[in-house]
């Protein structure tokens, strides 16, 4: 078996303060994304290379203590791709792909960190920006390879992955713009991309144990008033691999709980 877990950390450091290290070790994933690190390759140095008994590849924005990307992995990757070619938001470091093939088979899987547009108009155009250029991209690499993305996608997709979803018709991560983006993605016609969300091929009626993040106002972790925004997004043949899941909403190194799905392959 393959165990995949995601974290959106809220910072590496403040998460390392937390345990995280012990509590990777206790899971032993075979690969764990992570998203938000917000360090530099100067904070990495001499701390943070490897984790657990897992070697570290990162993917650091250019303004410090901000977004950036990471996988530790168990297994050595045959190739590392740090962005997908977009430079604006390559210079946030939301991307990072390890590629582990074989002459057999290409498989990748992929820490990604979508942009939120919460904190007003300016960001959600940006987030609109990025699902345009980023629906392309996955097509393509599609085309070419097998892979799981897992991340922080910051998309509600439908009424079961947020507890107030009458209320947030109009908020960023329930748009109706970015969930017919999600709907596209996930469909396997012609004008979709076809993927896997693979925690709904797991549990497909789920509503309150599937949220992932909380809000920090409030009692909205005390009272489950919940959003599913953490993701693991696969190929069809990769996903239909997938034998279990969970989350783990008790562990609290940020205001998202990881997740973690056991995977019938090996690499």
């Amino acid at each position: 078996m393959f165990k995949l877990t995601s974290l959106n950390l809220n910072g590496l450091r403040s998460a390392a303060t937390k345990g995280v290290a012990d509590w990777v070790a206790e899971l032993a994933p075979d690969c764990i994304c992570m998203q938000e690190i917000r360090v530099q390759a100067s904070d990495i140095e001499g701390r943070f290379e490897e984790m657990a008994g897992l070697k570290g590849h990162f993917h650091f924005a250019e303004k410090k203590g901000y977004a950036g990307t990471a996988i530790y992995t168990r297994h050595a990757p045959s190739a590392v791709v740090v962005g997908w070619g977009d430079a604006e938001f390559d210079a946030e470091g939301r991307y990072l792909e390890l590629r582990f093939d074989t002459p057999r088979r290409k498989l990748s899987i992929i820490s990604c960190y979508f942009p939120s547009g919460s904190s007003g108009e300016e960001r959600q155009e940006a987030k609109f920006r990025f699902l345009k250029g980023f629906f392309p991209h996955l097509t393509a690499l599609k085309k070419e390879r097998e892979f799981i993305l897992c991340g922080d996608i910051n998309i509600a997709h439908k009424e079961i992955d947020l507890k107030n979803w009458r209320g947030n018709q109009k908020n960023s991560g329930f748009l109706p713009e970015e969930r017919a983006w999600m709907t596209r993605l996930l469909d396997a016609g012609a004008d979709g991309a076809g993927l896997v969300d693979v925690y709904r091929l797991l549990k497909p009626d789920t509503t309150g144990e599937a949220y992932t993040w909380w809000s920090n106002r409030g009692q909205a972790y005390a009272n489950n008033v919940g959003w599913r925004l953490d993701y693991h997004l696969a190929t069809p043949a990769l996903g239909a691999l997938a034998r279990s899941e969970q989350i783990y909403k008790t562990i609290k190194f940020s205001d998202h709980a990881p997740i973690t799905v056991d995977y019938d392959f090996t690499l």
